[in-house]
């Protein structure tokens, strides 16, 4: 059985729940709410197990907060024996317009402190990830408020369908793969 490990960065507690930052919690509770599964607290996070086609995933939510997501992820990795190449990490990217895919095999941390943190416990850049675009409507040295703002009406409007299909790059990323999966949703 081929085993995923899915993080989904994110901020623990109800102050940050509804933030551009969480959006890695929304799109595996997106998931998780369209499959029936319940997340349960456990070491360095929330998990589930995702099953479909013979193949299973971890679903984690770290608890490290954002910029120590590494920890979690290294200790899940480790102790489920996962494959580097089996996992993905999903996180908001401002660098990108409100809703916008894009998934890469490997890559810089391009200023994020969870990827940066992940990068470090890793000991690599290559990685699979998976980043959702939150746009960048914010003025200079506003960059903290916005990612830790709530959604503008506009993108609350939208956001349902945009989960519907990051739901759908999981799926496709355990069945078909990185390279397919990137051809298929990347700028969709």
């Amino acid at each position: 059985m081929k085993k995923f490990l899915i993080v989904g960065l994110g901020n623990i507690g109800a102050e940050y729940a509804e933030t551009r930052h969480n959006i890695g919690f929304k799109v595996l509770d997106q998931l998780a709410k369209k499959e029936d599964l319940s997340f349960a607290t456990q070491k360095l996070g929330d998990l589930t197990t995702f099953k479909i086609k013979g193949r299973t995933a971890l679903l984690l939510k770290p608890s490290t907060y954002m910029n120590r997501s590494g920890k979690a992820i290294k200790f899940w990795l480790d102790k489920e024996k996962i494959p580097m190449e089996n996992l993905l990490v999903i996180t908001d990217d401002i660098n990108l317009p409100f809703g916008t895919i894009r998934i890469k095999g490997k890559g810089s941390d391009g200023g994020h402190n969870g990827l940066k943190d992940t990068q470090l416990f890793l000991n690599t850049t290559k990685y699979n990830r998976f980043r959702f675009g939150v746009g960048a409507d914010f003025s200079q040295g506003r960059q903290v408020d916005y990612v830790l703002g709530a959604w503008n009406p506009e993108e609350e409007a939208a956001i349902p369908e945009r989960l519907e299909r990051a739901s759908e790059v999981i799926k496709s990323f355990m069945l078909a793969g990185m390279a397919r999966t990137m051809n298929q949703y990347n700028n969709t």
